[in-house]
């Protein structure tokens, strides 16, 4: 079973990032800013990552080229969230290291889509 971890602010979204999650037999896990998520990854690196772009304490660009550093940090697929439809932060954010990303709010179809065109499902 793959293990995920959702990392952001509101608690609501974590919790409903992780119920679509959970729906499709992934063990997730849940961070509430950057610095969590690293220090999860750093003892128990996932093998997906979904983000918030203005996660707390840096930004979805920082995290993934901080994550990217980390033993075993260039595995995990990245996917990061937003509500922003701002194409430069959206590149920024790729050319860090991000997988993919996907709009807020998502859906359980959007996510499964996306996880089963990068192997997860």
């Amino acid at each position: 079973m793959h293990r995920c971890l959702v990392v952001d602010d509101s608690r609501v979204m974590r919790k409903v990032a992780r119920a679509i999650l959970e729906s499709l037999q992934l063990e997730t896990a849940e961070a509430e800013g950057a610095d969590a998520a690293l220090a999860y990854c750093r003892e128990s690196m996932p093998q997906m990552v979904l983000l918030n772009l203005n996660v707390a304490q840096m930004d979805a660009a920082g995290f993934v080229r901080t994550l990217r550093r980390q033993r075993d940090g260039k595995q995990p697929f990245v996917m990061f969230s937003t509500t922003e439809n701002d194409i430069a932060r959206i590149d920024e954010a790729l050319s860090a290291g991000a997988n993919d990303y996907v709009i807020k709010p998502f859906d359980r179809e959007t996510i499964q889509a996306k996880l089963a065109s990068a192997g997860l499902l």
